[in-house]
Parts: C-alpha cells; sequence; structure tokens
C-alpha cells in the first residue's frame, strides 16, 4: 500500500506487491483467512516472520526516520510491529480456548473495524488518532479488570481457573464492560 500510494520506492523484488493484482491478494488473504479458525492460527504463525520485518522496513524508508541511523530506524520499526503482532498472536489462543473458536471471526472483524478508522483518522485528523488510542487503552483496561474480577469471583466459589469463561457463559462478555446482564 505504501508503493502504491508513492510513499517508498519499492526494489523490483517488492514490484508485485504493489501491482493491483498482488495487492488484492493480499487483502483477501488478510480479511478472509483471518475469519476462519484453525486457519487465523497458521496465518499468525507465517506473518510471526513476515510483519515485524514489514515494520522495520517500512520504518527504514518513511520519510520521517530520515535522521536516524538505518540500524535504529529498522530496529524500532520491527519493535513496534513486532510487539503489535505478539499481542495479537497471543490474545487468538485465548478468544479460540474461552469461545471455542466461535469469536474469532468477530474478533478479526473488529480488528478490521478498528483498523479501518485508526487509519482514516491518521490520513486525515492525526491528533485525533492518540484520542483513539486512548479511548482504545481505556477499554482494553477495563475488560481486562472486570475479566479479573470475574476470575477471582469464580476461584473464590470454588471455580477452576478458567472453569467461568466457558464458551456457553462468554458468549455474553458485554457484561465485562458494564454494558450488559452478568451471565456467571
Amino acid at each position: 500500500m505504501v508503493g502504491r500510494l508513492g510513499y517508498a520506492d519499492l526494489s523490483a523484488s517488492y514490484i508485485a506487491l504493489s501491482d493491483n493484482a498482488g495487492f488484492a491478494v493480499l487483502l483477501l488473504v488478510e480479511l478472509l483467512v483471518d475469519k476462519v479458525p484453525g486457519l487465523d492460527h497458521v496465518n499468525d504463525l507465517i506473518n510471526t516472520v513476515v510483519r515485524p520485518t514489514a515494520g522495520g522496513l517500512l520504518f527504514v524508508t518513511s520519510a520521517g526516520a530520515g535522521q536516524l541511523a538505518p540500524p535504529l530506524a529498522a530496529i524500532l520499526g520491527l519493535m513496534t510491529a513486532g510487539s503489535v503482532h505478539i499481542t495479537k498472536a497471543g490474545f487468538r489462543p485465548l478468544v479460540t480456548a474461552t469461545t471455542g473458536g466461535l469469536g474469532n471471526p468477530v474478533v478479526s472483524a473488529t480488528e478490521d473495524v478498528l483498523t479501518l478508522v485508526g487509519m482514516i483518522l491518521a490520513l486525515f485528523a492525526p491528533l485525533l488518532v492518540a484520542i483513539f488510542l486512548i479511548v482504545l487503552i481505556v477499554v482494553a483496561f477495563a475488560f481486562w479488570r472486570r475479566l479479573r474480577a470475574a476470575g477471582a469471583a469464580g476461584a473464590a466459589a470454588g471455580r477452576r481457573d478458567g472453569e467461568s469463561l466457558t464458551p456457553l457463559r462468554f458468549a455474553s462478555w458485554p457484561h465485562l464492560l458494564g454494558i450488559g446482564p452478568r451471565s456467571f
């Protein structure tokens, strides 16, 4: 996408990625494969190398990194993209385990929508990106705290770790954000 928009000049070996057909294939794989339980884990495994490498290359070729030494820029890009990927790849098995795989398409679609909103904000209102990220962090923290509290309540009731979050009971997860009745 960066090559198509003219933000970076891709070498001949990568020019197929900015071609319409190459871009369409990559987009379809990312959008569709990520929604199929099992295939999403294979996709995450393959992208464990691809995403951090792409982040490093993107950071080195970006206009703002010109004041950094290229090796430092590559390391920063690799760490940024790698941490995002590790978070995603680490969270997905939890979703699979607690929902029996039924939550993965929902989480993937939510990621797609949040990514689209983030990209649009970054292009047209960069200051709003900071506000958007703060809101996401606050919601994620609230979700995590309520999830921990639910686990602690389950342990106090004599249930084993994770037993209170069975796929059937976890189906009503909105209560973890305080927007619905408790189901367990």
